[in-house]
């Protein structure tokens, strides 16, 4: 865990490369645009035109089967866990990158660089350490979805090549890939945290801040929806009776530590 930990802990502090974000922004409903006024005339009467802000209509999703329900429910606890380091580091790292922009010598920006990468550790250690393999990589794709690049991407841009390909081969060794993106169109997993991030922003439990890469939505339903009308008909007795096999061990691991540290 502590090789993952510091795995993030760059992602964080050399993501600013690309972290132009903007100030997080509210959900708007029914604010109007400032534009200049267009008039229609309706029997004699001028009516002044109006533009609304977009707004998103989205239903909830409608399960078929209990296994998909259940990943749903897991990927939301850890998704509604990570997104606020994803978010608070995005926030970092857009000031780290208005700082840079300030200071012309190299070296000093590598030291101002060094600083905050210190600091950055210092705030994040206790509460990342707690991370499980699968919420590390909900927050690799997270990074993409703030910053517009891969956990690698940023690592091989701002340091080298070399340390991106080392950095990314430490990472599998927990299962976690530095090369993954986000792809709600295309990743039924991913689908799912994007209906989680906007049912959250939309009911104000999670503070939204907006993508930097294009995102559609429906594409992903769609995608979700031909997934589910193919699995086979015995698809949740296969997968509930593997994902009980998996608890039965993980308990029996546990017991099994404990026992280990009563002796």
């Amino acid at each position: 865990m502590k090789k993952l930990l510091f795995i993030l802990l760059v992602c964080f502090v050399y993501a600013f490369a690309k972290a132009q974000l903007p100030d997080t922004l509210k959900v708007k409903v029914d604010s109007v645009k400032s534009s200049s006024p267009e008039y229609y005339f309706i029997d004699g009467d001028s009516v002044s035109a109006v533009e609304l802000d977009q707004i998103m209509l989205i239903q909830k999703l409608k399960f078929d089967h209990k296994y998909e329900r259940i990943r749903y429910l897991i990927l939301k606890r850890k998704t509604l866990k990570v997104w606020p380091y994803a978010k608070l580091a995005a926030e970092r790292l857009q000031e780290l990158d208005k700082r840079l922009a300030t200071l012309e010598n190299t070296r000093d920006k590598k030291r101002y660089a060094k600083m905050v990468e210190k600091y950055i550790e210092e705030e994040f250690t206790a509460e990342l350490k707690k991370l499980t393999r699968t919420e590390g990589q909900i927050l690799i794709k997270l990074i993409h979805r703030q910053t517009g690049d891969t956990a690698f991407e940023l690592i091989k841009r701002l340091r080298s090549g070399w340390s991106a390909f080392w950095f990314n081969n430490t990472a599998k060794v927990f299962d976690i890939s530095l090369k993954e993106e986000y792809k709600p169109h295309m990743v039924v997993d991913d689908f799912y945290i994007e209906d989680i991030l906007i049912n959250a922003f939309k009911q104000e439990t999670l503070e939204e801040q907006e993508s930097a890469i294009p995102i559609d939505y429906f594409e992903g339903k769609s995608t979700w929806k031909a997934y589910t009308e193919a699995l086979p008909a015995n698809y949740d007795s296969i997968q509930l009776a593997e994902r009980a096999k998996r608890i039965k061990k993980y308990r029996e691991k546990k017991a099994r530590q404990r026992k280990r540290k009563r002796s």
